[in-house]
């Protein structure tokens, strides 16, 4: 189970940088994409952080219980 999150949280931290590099062109192109998209590609990137910030939280709680030996 532990390795199924671990490649969830990759996924997700790919998708984080992904959504940030294509948010980031936009705005450097600027134009309609830009103003169409943009919030979008911001509320998308913030969810994808926290996505990964559970996965990230619930590998620390997975390896706390396994080391205590539960």
């Amino acid at each position: 189970m532990e390795h199924i999150i671990w490649i969830m949280l990759v996924v997700a931290l790919a998708l984080v940088l992904g959504v940030l590099l294509v948010g980031v062109l936009a705005f450097v192109r600027g134009g309609e994409f830009n103003r169409r998209y943009g919030t979008k590609l911001l509320f998308l990137r913030s969810a994808m952080g926290g996505l990964a910030l559970v996965l990230l939280g619930v590998l620390a709680l997975m390896h706390g219980s396994l080391s205590k030996g539960h």
